[in-house]
């Protein structure tokens, strides 16, 4: 999630800063570069590490994700 800074620009917020609903990873492919999101139950879920630096972060709703331009992960 990014917030809008009082001095001008945006930051990502750590995921315990906000809804913890929020339990979407939106992830970056090292490899191809693709942005994907996994949902919960999904094979690489618990594997999946958000990093802020790198442009990754979390989605609340699967809608949210898509509109953003991330595709679901296929496993």
């Amino acid at each position: 999630m990014t917030v809008f800074l009082g001095t001008g620009g945006y930051a990502f917020m750590p995921r315990s800063l906000y809804d913890p609903a929020c339990d979407i990873k939106g992830n970056i492919s090292i490899n191809s570069g693709e942005r994907i999101y996994h949902v919960r139950g999904q094979e690489y879920y618990d594997e999946t590490v958000i990093r802020a630096e790198y442009g990754e972060r979390w989605f609340c709703t699967e809608d949210e994700a898509r509109n953003e331009g991330w595709s679901k992960a296929g496993r």
